[in-house]
């Protein structure tokens, strides 16, 4: 099997970490994937966890248990911002729109990450952050 890819949005806050975890709260309370009652921090301190993520994975936020840095190595199943460059690469103005986000995850513009990983970035709306797109590949 190879990985899938899946897309999500969630609300804009200036930090990204935040943004990412009630966006994996957000997820979890509307589908706790077989796993009731348990935060996202028990989730990934749970080996039960890991082997659904890493077989199949959730096709969501909840598949990555952490936002790194936008220059940290991708070693990891980890959440990485886009850097600005990669931005300005297929958003030249450095301010994508969700129509944009999508436009440019249709064609080869933007390229979904490898297995086991995932992308941010922040979105505009009227030239104001309003949303922050995610997208990733499951690891199975």
């Amino acid at each position: 099997m190879g990985g899938n890819g899946w897309t999500h949005t969630g609300p804009y806050q200036q930090d990204l970490a935040v943004a990412f975890r009630r966006a994996q709260e957000a997820e979890l309370a509307e589908d706790d994937h077989g796993f009731p009652g348990r935060t996202v921090d028990e989730l990934w301190r749970d080996p039960a966890w890991h082997e659904y993520v890493f077989t199949g994975g959730t096709g969501t936020v909840l598949d990555q248990p952490e936002l790194i840095g936008a220059t940290d190595p991708d070693d990891g199943p980890f959440m990485r911002p886009l850097t600005d460059e990669e931005v300005r690469a297929w958003a030249p103005d450095g301010r994508p729109t969700l129509a944009d986000w999508e436009a440019a995850l249709r064609s080869d513009r933007l390229e979904f990450p490898g297995r086991a990983q995932g992308r941010c970035t922040v979105l505009y709306e009227d030239g104001e952050p309003r949303r922050i797109g995610y997208w990733g590949v499951t690891a199975d």
